[in-house]
C-alpha cells in the first residue's frame, strides 16, 4: 500500500495515533501522467491538552467535509478535472447554503408542509374512507382558528343527524358536508359490505337496517336529533316504490316520534315534538260534550216552503268502534256542524303549537274548520276563524296549521291560538265537488258520512326535525312517472301527518357537476323544468337543518332560467360558490307554509 494510501484509509475510519492526519487534493498542471492525482500528507503536532485535541479534531472533521465536497469528479471530454470545476462546484455550494436561508425559498417550504398538513386534515370529509381522527386532533380542526373552524355551525358538535340513503349520488355529499361542519353523522344502509364501508369515512357510525322494516330501525334513529332522508327506489317496480317511497318514511317517521316520547318519559314529561291529545273517539263517553247544530245562512220565505229540509247525527257505532258524524241538507244555504267547547288541562294553551291534524275518513266531502277565539268571560267578543278541508274515500290525516284560518270578518285581528275555546266541523252542500268514489258522477253532495277517529294539536317549534328528498317528476320516463310521483306524494303525506317539524325538497333532474356555480329558483307549484347540481341539493340539505324559515315547507328547486309569460316564479336567489352565503333564508321566506 501506498503512503497516500495509507494516509486516506487512516483519515476515512478515524485511525487516530499522536498526528492526526489530513489529507488535501493537490491539482497539478496536465503533463506526464494525465489525470493523475497526488495526495500529501500534512502531520500535526499533537498538543498535550485534551481540550485542545477536541477542537483540533472538530475542525480536522470539517476540513474533511469541505475537501470531499471538493473531491466529486466533473469529467469534461477528456475525463479531466480541473481548477475550473472546483471554482464551480464551490459556487453551487455557496448558491445551494443561501437557497437555504432565503426568504422566498423558506416561504415556498412553508406552504409545501401547510399543503401536506391541510390534504392530511381535509380526509376527513372525503368520501373516500380516511384515518380516523383522535380527540385532540378533531378539537383542533373545529376549534376557532382551526383548518376548518369556517365550516363549523354553532351547535353542531350537539347535534347527531341520521342519513337514509348515505350512499346515494346526493347522500354521499349530504354526509361529507355535515362532517366538515362538526356534526355528529350516523348512516343507514341496508348492507353493510366492504364497499360500502369504503364509500364512507371512518367516523360515520354505520347502521344495518331496511326502511321497509319498522323493526329494523330503532337502532338508527337512537340519539338522533335530526334526520335527513335521501334514499329512493332503484327500480320502478311498484312494490319497491312503496317500500322506499312511502313506506320507508313513515315507517322512520313513526320510529322517530317513538324515541322522543320514550326519551320524554324518562325526563318525567312530554316530548316537545309529540302531538298533543284533543279528543279521540274510542269509546261511547268520548262523544260527550260535542253538540250537533243546524242553519242556514240566509232566509228565503218562499223557498222554505220547498226545501226538503237536513238533518244530521253523531253517533257511536260499537260494531265498527266508530264514531260517525252523517246527514244530509236539502235546504237552500242550509248547513249542519258539531262543535264543542275545548276542556285544556290546567296550564295547557294552544299557543304552544301550530296547528290541528284530523284523522278521518270520508267519501270525498269538504268540511269547514271553525274556531271560536276570544275571552271566555265574555264569548259575546269572540271572533270566528275557517279554514277548508278535504276528505278522500277511506281513512287520512288531515293537517292544519293555524296560519291557514282566516277571519269571518275581514276587520277581525289575525287568529290567537291562546283564545281558542271552540272548535266546529261543518259541512255545507253549495261547496261540494264530485268526490272519490266508484261512482264520483252519481254521488248525491246533499248527503255526508264523516268518520271520526282523534284530533290533536301539533307541536310548534324553530327548526325542522325530518328533511325529505324528494322529486318534481321532470327527467322521469313518461312510462315511471306516474308510479314514482304517486309513491312519492304518499311518502310527503305521511311526513307532513307525522307532526315532525319538516322540510320537503323537490329538485329538478339531478346532475354530476361542482356546486355553487350558479343561480338557483326556489318555487312552489310544479312548474320548473331545468336541472340542477346533486352538490347544491346537499348544501339545501344543510343549510335547512337550523334555518327557522324552512320549517314546514315544500319547495321545488332547480337551475336559473326564463320562465314563459304568466308562470312567473316565486325567487330567484344568486347562489354564490361561498360558505357563508345565507341565500336559503330570503328564499324560502316568501313561500308559503305547510303545502
Amino acid at each position: 500500500m501506498s503512503a497516500a494510501s495509507a494516509t486516506l484509509t487512516s483519515t476515512i475510519f478515524g485511525n487516530q495515533n499522536g498526528c492526526n492526519r489530513i489529507w488535501l487534493e493537490i491539482s497539478y498542471p496536465p503533463l506526464g501522467n494525465v489525470g493523475a492525482r497526488h495526495f500529501s500528507t500534512r502531520a500535526t503536532a499533537s498538543s498535550s491538552s485534551g481540550k485542545e485535541r477536541k477542537t483540533h479534531k472538530r475542525k480536522s472533521k470539517r476540513n474533511e467535509v469541505k475537501e470531499e465536497d471538493k473531491l466529486s469528479p466533473v469529467e469534461l471530454d477528456g475525463g479531466v478535472s480541473t481548477t475550473t470545476t472546483t471554482e464551480a462546484s464551490s459556487v453551487d455550494l455557496i448558491k445551494n447554503r443561501l437557497d437555504e436561508v432565503n426568504p422566498v425559498g423558506l416561504g415556498r417550504k412553508s406552504r409545501q408542509i401547510f399543503d401536506q398538513v391541510w390534504r392530511k386534515f381535509s380526509g376527513l370529509g372525503q368520501i373516500s374512507r380516511t384515518t380516523r381522527l383522535e380527540d385532540d386532533e378533531a378539537t383542533i380542526l373545529m376549534r376557532e382558528g382551526g383548518p376548518m373552524c369556517e365550516f363549523v355551525v354553532p351547535g353542531a358538535q350537539n347535534t347527531t343527524v341520521l342519513v337514509v340513503g348515505a350512499t346515494s349520488r346526493v347522500g354521499r355529499i349530504v354526509v361529507r358536508k355535515l362532517m366538515l361542519r362538526g356534526y355528529t353523522v350516523k348512516a343507514l344502509v341496508r348492507k353493510a359490505d366492504k364497499e360500502v364501508i369504503d364509500m364512507l369515512p371512518t367516523s360515520v357510525e354505520i347502521i344495518t337496517g331496511d326502511v321497509g322494516e319498522s323493526s329494523t330501525l330503532k337502532a338508527a334513529v337512537e340519539g338522533c336529533n335530526k334526520i335527513i332522508y335521501c334514499a329512493t327506489a332503484r327500480s320502478s317496480i311498484t312494490g319497491d316504490l312503496i317500500r322506499v317511497d312511502h313506506l320507508g318514511v313513515y315507517n322512520l317517521t313513526k320510529a322517530f316520534q317513538d324515541y322522543n316520547n320514550q326519551r320524554a318519559q324518562l325526563r318525567a314529561g312530554k316530548s316537545s315534538k309529540s302531538k298533543f291529545l284533543i279528543s279521540k273517539f274510542k269509546t261511547q263517553e268520548s262523544l260527550e260534550g260535542w253538540e250537533v247544530r243546524q242553519g242556514t245562512y240566509f232566509q228565503d220565505v218562499v223557498a222554505t216552503k220547498y226545501d226538503g229540509g237536513m238533518d244530521a247525527k253523531f253517533e257511536f257505532t260499537e260494531e265498527g268502534r266508530r264514531a260517525i258524524f252523517s246527514g244530509y241538507v236539502f235546504s237552500r244555504g242550509g248547513y249542519v256542524e258539531l262543535s264543542k267547547k275545548l276542556s285544556l288541562p290546567l296550564g295547557c294553551t294552544l299557543d304552544r303549537y301550530e296547528g290541528l291534524v284530523f284523522s278521518l275518513g270520508g267519501n270525498g266531502r269538504s268540511y269547514v274548520i271553525i274556531l271560536e277565539a276570544g275571552p271566555l268571560a265574555d264569548t259575546s267578543q269572540s271572533k270566528m276563524y275557517y279554514a277548508r278541508i278535504n276528505t278522500k274515500a277511506g281513512f287520512c290525516r288531515v293537517r292544519v296549521p293555524f296560519s291557514a284560518f282566516r277571519q269571518v270578518e275581514p276587520e277581525d285581528p289575525p287568529l290567537d291560538p291562546f283564545l281558542i275555546h271552540t272548535l266546529t266541523i261543518r259541512f255545507e252542500p253549495r261547496r261540494q265537488k264530485a268526490g272519490e268514489g266508484p261512482l264520483p258522477g252519481k254521488q248525491d253532495m246533499r248527503s255526508f258520512e264523516l268518520i271520526l277517529e282523534y284530533i290533536k294539536a301539533l307541536p310548534t317549534g324553530q327548526e325542522t326535525d325530518f328533511i325529505l328528498v324528494s322529486c318534481t317528476g321532470s327527467g322521469i320516463e313518461d312510462a315511471r312517472r306516474e308510479q314514482v310521483l304517486k309513491a312519492k306524494k304518499a311518502g310527503e303525506d305521511s311526513l307532513r301527518r307525522s307532526g315532525l317539524g319538516y322540510t320537503i325538497i323537490r329538485p329538478g333532474p339531478l346532475m354530476e357537476e361542482p356546486g355553487g356555480q350558479r343561480a338557483l329558483i326556489f318555487d312552489q307549484g310544479n312548474r320548473i323544468t331545468q336541472g340542477i347540481s346533486c352538490a347544491d341539493v346537499a348544501d339545501i340539505c344543510v343549510k335547512a337543518l337550523h334555518d327557522s324559515t324552512a320549517r314546514n315547507k315544500s319547495f321545488d328547486v332547480c337551475y336559473e332560467y326564463v320562465a314563459e309569460a304568466g308562470k312567473e316564479l316565486y325567487e330567484l336567489v344568486a347562489h354564490l360558490p361561498d360558505k357563508a352565503n345565507n341565500y336559503l333564508t330570503p328564499a324560502l321566506v316568501v313561500l308559503e307554509k305547510n303545502t
